[in-house]
């Protein structure tokens, strides 16, 4: 199962599915900004912690599906802290090392990115995609941006279930026993998806033309429940990070004086 597929699962599973999409973007957007804002240390590592408390203890997501959903973000975000961790010196000719300054600039954007990530997975693991468009319509976002997310979306989960079935018919043909039948059968594999893409929505389209349709794709909104108190404790688990993203250096320094 994929990192979409597990996510989109989790969402439509979760005990939070019946809350407002309002009251969970509080939760979610509130961490995200402590994670994008605070102090990477302790900061963004408190935001990370909470959010991973609120996803397994709270909305009870699996701790299997969270992490199969966090690994390609995960990988993403190592890759891109590979370039800040390294440094290129020229004394006698090129050098490539690791210093002090570069571990800690490396660190400090892994784990504000994880933070976020975290924080964004909070409202992404716990309301299905059809329950953000209804609320973005009724936050009266323009129709044509709902409708082209929302189609995104669809053709999204159709994009990957159409590549596993065509590299399944591949390596059922042996398409990958070495590494020139690799490339060639994931260039066929690149190019079948496009073209089976393309085709898919030019017939959408013609469907929608044949039908006269001039109206959106209404999809079932099914009815949520407010609640003061999840927002009250959203808002207070808020709070409680920003006090340790700002005081927990002063703390960490009077603390180590008083040791001293």
């Amino acid at each position: 199962m994929s990192a979409g597929f597990a996510l989109d699962d989790a969402a439509w599973a979760s005990r939070w599915r019946h809350r407002r999409v309002a009251d969970k973007a509080v939760l979610s957007f509130g961490l995200l900004a402590c994670a994008v804002a605070l102090p990477p240390w302790p900061g963004a590592a408190a935001t990370g912690v909470a959010a991973l408390a609120v996803l397994l203890l709270g909305a009870r997501v699996r701790a299997r599906t969270l992490a199969l959903a966090l690994a390609v973000p995960a990988a993403f975000i190592a890759t891109g802290a590979v370039p800040l961790l390294l440094t290129l010196t020229w004394e006698s000719g090129p050098h490539v090392g690791i210093s002090p300054e570069t571990v800690g600039a490396a660190a400090s954007v892994v784990v504000r990115a994880l933070a976020a990530t975290t924080a964004v997975f909070v409202l992404a693991s716990t309301t299905p995609m059809v329950d953000v468009l209804a609320a973005l319509r009724r936050a009266r976002v323009p129709d044509a941006c709902v409708e082209v997310a929302g189609l995104t979306y669809r053709f999204v989960f159709l994009l990957l279930e159409s590549a596993a079935t065509i590299r399944e018919a591949q390596a059922a043909r042996l398409g990958y026993t070495d590494r020139r039948r690799a490339l060639r059968s994931s260039a066929q594999l690149v190019g079948a998806v496009l073209l089976r893409s393309w085709d898919r929505a030019r017939r959408l389209e013609e469907g929608l033309a044949g039908r006269g349709d001039t109206t959106t794709l209404r999809t079932f909104d099914p009815p949520a429940t407010s609640s003061p108190r999840f927002v009250a404790a959203s808002l207070g688990l808020v709070a409680l990070v920003v006090v340790l993203g700002l005081a927990g250096p002063a703390l960490a320094s009077a603390l180590a004086g008083v040791a001293s």
